[in-house]
Parts: structure tokens; C-alpha cells; sequence
């Protein structure tokens, strides 16, 4: 890059500093990236700001991509070359900004991790000891049998439920979205036994279905550790955390019935696209039994 390109830069970074007040964290990223730019253009005889069209910039986030970076760190990136360009337009050293329209790889979405129906039977069939678990082996049940998300759960107040009817409304979904859900038996029955108990922790007037040792609604840090406590204490080696009951319950029903909008109608998805995770999960299951399973697809070992 010619001495004045680079003066540009510098310019930049002085703004960012003084005028914008930024971090030094963030100032030391900006320059990174800009640096990293540059040296790309020079490898592609480019010598001046104004030179660069929005096919390079494309060029060269694909060479990031290929060196391994990944998306979250290219959207970084992205966004410094517009801030810069920004800079330039505004000082009319550029006349467009060739990473506006420019987006980063999709970051491959991680499958969330889920129990099998034999680990989910193992976790809720455990015996319980004292009127604690009992709380707790309601809560869990509660997790699975509707899919319920951790802060559903805290907030559910005792006429929330409808246990003759076998219905529960979640008053506090997100986006602030009522809805209805079906409770299976079991979980009906131990929240049942549940309610037998809870009046003698109850010294108030609490309306929090599910309350701690102190008479106040259980917070979703509380569940948090009462599940790890439980899967301590009851034998079960996985690593439980409560939103896999909710995955599970997603996945299980799924698998199952194959309805996917009902499965996001319980699930309280705003969006088809985020129930659709689960059909992935449902064909890694398929693909998983397959390999196992099919006599052509094993790996033979000579």
C-alpha cells in the first residue's frame, strides 16, 4: 500500500483512540484486521483504498476461512473493514464500501447434546429419600414431560396447572408467548406427591409451584444444582444439565410422531427453523443404528 493509504489507516486508529474513546482491547483488534487486510492487498498489487472492489473482499475472507478462522472471528473482521470504509466515505477518500453487502461463513450450528429414552427413564424412575427429591423428581418430570425451559419452570405458580385436566400454561415464554401444554402421567403424579409436602415448607403466602427448603420460589441456580445433585447421588454417569430434558423431550416426541410444528407448538419456537435442529438429531440417531447395524456398513477388521 502506497505511504498515504497506510497514513489513512493510521488516522483511523487515532479516531478510534481519541475521538470514539474505544478500549484498547478494541483498537489493538481493529488494527489486527486492518493490518491483516492490508497485507492481502499488497500480495494482490493493490496500492490505494479506493482500489479495492467488494470481489477481493470476498477473496480474502474465503482465504481466512480456508487458513481455518472461524465465523464469529470473519464477522469481526467484516465488521472492521466497514467501520474503516465508513471513515474513508465520510472523508471522501473511498467512494463505495466494498464489504458492505459482504457476509461471513454460517457458523456450523453444534447439535445439542440429549439422553436416550432408557437414560431418561433412569434418571426419573430413581427412588427418592426425603421430601426434597421429591420436589426435585417433580421439577425433572415437569422438564420432560412438557419441555419446559429452566426459567418456565422457576416461574410456574401453583394455579399455573390444572392437574385434573392434565394442563399446564406457561405464562412467561419467551417473547413473553402464553401457551398450553399436556402433562404426562407420571409427571402428574409426582407433582401430586409433591403438593402433599410442599405446605410445610410454604411459611408464607408463596404462589411459586416449586419453592426451596426456605419457603421461597427455587431459583433456576438452585434446579441447576439440584439436578447435579441428583445425578450424584442416584448413579448417573452422564452429565446432566436441565435443558437436555428439554432437547430430549423435543427429540423423543419427534422421532416418534414426526410433527414437527406440533413439536414446535409445545416447544414455543417462534421460528420452524429452530425446531428443525431436532430432525438433525433424529437422522444422526438413524445414521448412528445404521452403521451399527447394517451387515454392508460395518468396517471389516481382517
Amino acid at each position: 500500500m502506497t505511504p498515504a493509504a497506510t497514513q489513512w489507516l493510521e488516522r483511523f486508529i487515532e479516531q478510534l483512540q481519541i475521538e470514539k474513546r474505544s478500549s484498547p482491547h478494541t483498537v489493538t483488534s481493529y488494527r489486527h484486521d486492518l493490518l491483516k487486510l492490508t497485507a492481502y492487498c499488497e500480495e494482490h498489487n493493490i496500492q490505494d483504498w479506493q482500489d479495492i472492489q467488494p470481489a477481493l473482499i470476498r477473496g480474502y475472507i474465503a482465504a481466512r476461512h480456508r487458513q481455518g478462522m472461524g465465523s464469529k472471528s470473519l464477522q469481526r473482521e467484516l465488521s472492521s473493514i466497514r467501520g474503516f470504509f465508513k471513515f474513508l466515505l465520510k472523508l471522501q477518500v473511498a467512494s463505495i464500501n466494498p464489504a458492505q453487502a459482504i457476509r461471513a461463513p454460517k457458523q456450523d450450528r453444534k447439535l445439542p447434546k440429549l439422553l436416550d429414552v432408557d437414560q431418561v427413564s433412569g434418571l426419573l424412575d430413581a427412588n427418592t429419600v426425603s421430601a426434597l427429591e421429591i420436589r426435585d423428581q417433580a421439577m425433572f418430570e415437569l422438564f420432560y414431560s412438557c419441555g419446559l425451559r429452566l426459567s418456565e419452570l422457576t416461574d410456574l405458580n401453583i394455579n399455573d396447572l390444572d392437574l385434573s385436566d392434565r394442563t399446564l400454561i406457561v405464562r412467561s415464554g419467551k417473547g413473553n408467548k402464553t401457551r398450553v401444554l399436556p402433562i404426562g402421567s407420571k409427571a402428574v403424579k409426582s407433582v401430586n406427591s409433591w403438593l402433599m409436602l410442599r405446605p410445610q415448607y410454604n411459611a408464607g403466602d408463596e404462589t411459586a409451584l416449586f419453592i426451596s427448603n426456605r419457603g421461597k420460589r427455587i431459583s433456576t441456580r438452585n434446579v441447576h444444582q439440584r439436578l447435579q445433585n441428583w445425578c450424584q447421588t442416584k448413579g448417573v454417569a452422564e452429565h446432566v444439565h436441565p435443558h437436555m430434558l428439554r432437547h430430549s423431550f423435543a427429540s423423543h416426541l419427534l422421532e416418534s410422531s414426526q410433527d414437527l410444528r406440533a413439536v414446535q407448538e409445545l416447544l414455543g419456537h417462534a421460528n420452524i427453523s429452530t425446531t428443525q435442529i431436532y430432525t438433525h438429531l433424529n437422522f444422526q440417531h438413524l445414521a448412528d443404528v445404521y452403521d451399527q447395524t447394517h451387515p454392508r456398513a460395518k468396517k471389516r477388521t481382517e
